[in-house]
């Protein structure tokens, strides 16, 4: 018979992913001789079964509950539900992860008619006896049968009021059993049936809702924003009670062995006398700092002290632990390793190393990568973010945090900045390449639409900037100036903020505080580089991004997007002169133009790199984006451009695409016309010597878009060499280059033995490879795919995480197909997931170079690079 139920005794830490962290720890505690109140762990595997079975548990799992609950009470000498010494227990989730305060927990289950007068008459304290009894009521029925606990808190509210006292320590004995009576009456009212009173049929209630509250809507939201699976499950722990509200000498407590908001090496928590658990949490009475348990009860702080840092040597980190004392008897109820701000988590885990504890691989392991996020970002205040009110939800497409008055067109966002310095929101239903002088100077971006990978997400991750995408709730009104969310109206001047790192939009001004770097920050990264293998480049499309990658750390560009550097003024113009020419000397005559600005940006982009490699993309998107749609504008430009208007609406209607994404776009543009590769070529080539000229050494490397047959390549690849090797020739200068494509189609990742012939290096462009793959529209995706996590199709966003099976699959082969053409043969990966930790991981696992991903997201991809070569080298 399968084991789903074990006693404390029966495990150990190493059993983590049956027990769930909490069970291990407890039953690690019990082995290390620490005062833990016994009892059992049903398993991570039981509730797994729960789900298996319909929701039910099944008859076999209840059998091994209650044979461990028999066990249990031997440990304790008491017995469940007896009137002259009843035995209670406390029913919590443990997850093999920390998911603090996502999922359920019940105390005091036990207590019925008689027992809570057993209690009574055995503690002599009739008043803990029947407050104990009225918070378990409350608790079950908030936890177990989903009635609002608010319903208890008016009894009790109105209980202290009729008394004349604030605080529910001031009410007496008979006040508790009065109110045990009330309780009672309201479950009745509103469950149509008494309060359970079989000890048994609560536990199993209990147990069933602890399970029920892992497929709650914020343990989902939290698995999924932190990337635990769906199928991990809970484990449950029944645990003794100990009692912290038996009077004057009882108390209960949380404490950290290090400050987990500054690492500094101190304890650092909260304790109160005369109460249980959820009365530190809940705010309802102003605990004591740790410290002052040290005046209270010296012997007891001694002891606390010394398990403390018996369980901080024990596991090697900083621990997060709960406890109680009853009758001034200390008992550990927790402990685990304890979550941390990005700031504690680099001085923890550098002071470990200087403290001998730990190896620089191991303190490495301590720090999450997605943590450096909150450093490199400003934040909110922490008290003004409390006052603040969410009006809607989006993606978390960019970090960081954002205020400022809301603006609706970039033109605006500019004028504005312009005018007064003060910072600005841009809104948009989406924004779109011509959007980009006013994405520049925004503090943030929020789109009504849109991906992780939208164009929004994507450019201001670019620049850095706060990005909330996708907030369905908010619709745009551009014309009007104004947006409306839940029937509010917000408008141009209004100030809003964003939390780019949760999503979540304000309708106020929040103040922000900028981000910091210490020297720990440098020390962690320095580690970072000298144990990880993977190369970290960075996608960078004009010289001041490039400056910031290359500070943080970048070994190199590995996507510059040419086409953001048309849109910039005073080379619009140029670029729409060409989309409208007729011929090819027309075409060219446009180009010219367009010429030097063009190498005159990569100039800048080689010298910011300092002689890292730089790898250009050509032109990719398709024609029509570079042109108004907005019959005003339309006309407009038509003036400006000295061509009637009924020519010009001509070609924007032929330039019209039904799908775009997978039309006249990447290398077909450039098989269509030749001259745009030409002049691309001519600007990477000049610039490269002209930068050799001035003694830095360069090696561009020229990237085709969208290549799915090698024949498209190999068209491209001749006019790009040919060009080039004549300009080389012209100037007298040996210089090296190189010539690859992306892999972004599946038909190149399943051809990619016979695509390695002609290039001399792949880089997987995962935006588009899972657009493709998926059949989904990154920027459309964002409607449907909640209602995938809803219903377990999808744990989490594909285009936030490589989906391994899938994309994933295509990419390990495309890697093999090409080494086995040309052996070296560089791969790269330089859509968004070059910046996710768990992708830059299966990036290592399945060989390539490097990976690249936006400027302030190379840090992260460093730490990332390094957790994957320590825990699978290479």
């Amino acid at each position: 018979m399968k084991k789903y139920v074990y006693l404390f005794k029966e495990g150990d830490a190493s059993m983590r992913n049956l027990l769930g962290g909490k069970g291990a720890n407890l039953a690690e505690m019990t082995s290390l001789g620490l005062p833990v109140p016994q009892g059992f762990t049903v398993t991570t595997e039981a509730c797994n079964d729960y789900y298996n079975k319909g929701k039910v548990i099944s008859e076999d799992i209840i059998k091994q509950i209650n044979e461990a609950l028999r066990a249990t009470e031997k440990v304790v000498s008491k017995t469940f539900g007896d009137s002259a010494d009843p035995f209670l227990v406390s029913v919590r989730s443990g997850a093999r992860t920390s998911m603090p305060g996502m999922m359920d927990t019940i105390l005091n289950l036990g207590l019925n008619d008689e027992a809570v007068l057993g209690l009574a008459n055995l503690t002599n304290n009739p008043r803990f006896a029947y407050d104990s009894y009225r918070r378990f009521i409350q608790m079950f029925s908030d936890v177990v049968m989903g009635i609002s606990k608010d319903h208890y808190e008016k009894l009790l509210s109105a209980k202290k009021k009729a008394k004349g006292v604030e605080q529910d320590t001031d009410l007496d004995a008979k006040d508790m059993e009065n109110l045990v009576a009330e309780y009672k009456q309201k479950y009745l009212e509103l469950k149509g049936e008494p309060f359970p009173q079989d000890p048994r049929v609560q536990l199993i209630e209990a147990i069933t809702a602890v399970f029920r509250s892992w497929d709650n809507p914020r343990a989902n939201t939290y698995r999924r924003l932190n990337g635990i699976p769906y199928e991990w499950g809970t484990a449950v722990n029944v645990q003794s009670m100990v009692f912290g509200n038996m009077g004057d000498d009882s108390g209960t407590g949380v404490a950290f062995t290090r400050n987990p908001s500054t690492g500094e090496k101190v304890l650092y928590g909260e304790y109160l006398f005369n109460a249980q658990g959820e009365d530190v949490v809940a705010g309802i009475r102003t605990p004591k700092p740790i410290a002052e348990l040290k005046k209270d009860n010296p012997a007891l702080y001694d002891h606390f002290v010394k398990v403390a840092d018996t369980l901080e040597a024990h596991y090697r980190d900083m621990q997060d632990m709960e406890f109680t004392i009853e009758r001034g008897k200390l008992f550990m109820l927790q402990t685990r390793n304890g979550k941390r701000t990005a700031q504690a988590a680099l001085k923890i885990a550098i002071d470990l190393v200087k403290e001998g504890v730990l190896s620089e691989q191991e303190a490495l392991l301590k720090v999450e990568p997605k943590q450096l996020d909150s450093l490199l970002h400003p934040q909110f205040e922490t008290q003004a973010l409390k006052d603040a009110k969410v009006i809607a939800t989006g993606l978390n497409a960019s970090p960081g945090a954002a205020t400022g008055r809301v603006v609706f067109t970039a033109e605006r966002a500019k004028a504005l900045k312009a005018l007064d310095g003060l910072p600005v929101i841009l809104v948009r239903e989406e924004t779109s390449p011509e959007d980009i002088e006013g994405m520049a100077v925004a503090a943030g971006i929020l789109t009504a639409r849109g991906g992780m990978t939208s164009h929004a997400a994507v450019v201001a991750r670019g620049m850095g900037t706060c990005c909330v995408a996708g907030a369905g709730q908010v619709h745009v009104h551009e014309e009007e100036k104004q947006f409306e969310v839940n029937g509010e109206v917000y408008h141009e001047g209004d100030w809003i903020s964003l939390d780019g790192s949760t999503g979540k939009v304000y309708g106020q001004k929040v103040e922000t505080m900028d981000a910091t770097v210490s020297d720990d920050f440098e020390t962690l990264m320095a580690w970072a580089d000298k144990y990880r293998s993977l190369d970290v480049r960075a996608n960078a499309d004009n010289p001041h991004d490039a400056t910031v990658a290359y500070n943080f750390g970048a070994q190199g560009i590995g996507l510059c997007r040419t086409e953001h550097m048309f849109f910039e003024e005073g080379r619009i113009a140029a670029v729409r002169e060409m989309i409208v020419s007729k011929n090819v000397e027309e075409r060219k005559k446009a180009l010219a133009k367009i010429l030097p600005m063009q190498r005159e940006d990569f100039i800048g982009l080689y010298k910011a790199m300092k002689g890292y490699a730089v790898t250009i993309r050509y032109l990719d998107p398709p024609l029509h984006e570079f042109l108004p749609t907005d019959h005003d504008d339309i006309e407009a430009l038509a003036k400006d451009m000295n061509i009637p208007l009924a020519e010009l609406e001509t070609t924007i209607a032929e330039l019209h695409e039904t799908n775009p994404m997978l039309g006249h776009r990447g290398v077909r543009l450039s098989i269509t016309y030749p001259e745009i590769a030409e002049m691309q070529t001519r600007a990477v080539i000049e610039a490269a010597i002209a930068v050799t000229k001035e003694g830095l050494k360069v090696i561009p490397e020229i990237m085709i878009p969208l290549v799915g047959e090698v024949r498209e390549l190999k068209y491209i690849k001749d006019v790009v060499v040919k060009t080039a090797d004549a300009i080389i020739k012209e100037s007298g200068i040996e210089l090296e280059y190189h010539v690859g494509t992306m892999i972004e189609i599946p038909r190149a990742a399943l051809l990619a033995d016979e695509i390695a012939k002609e290039a001399e290096f792949f880089s997987f462009g995962t935006n588009d490879l899972t657009q493709m793959t998926f059949g989904f529209s990154r920027d459309d995706a964002g409607k449907f795919l909640s209602d995938y996590y809803d219903k377990k199709i999808f744990l989490n966003d594909p285009f936030a995480h490589v989906d391994q099976a899938g994309v994933g699959k295509l990419m390990k082969m495309a890697a093999k197909l090409g080494k086995e053409t040309r052996p070296d043969i560089k791969l790269g990966i330089c859509g968004e997931h070059g910046g996710d930790p768990e992708s830059v991981e299966f990036c290592h696992a399945i060989g390539l170079s490097y990976v690249s991903c936006s400027p302030f997201r190379v840090p992260i991809a460093r730490l990332a690079a390094a957790h994957a070569n320590i825990k699978n080298p290479r």
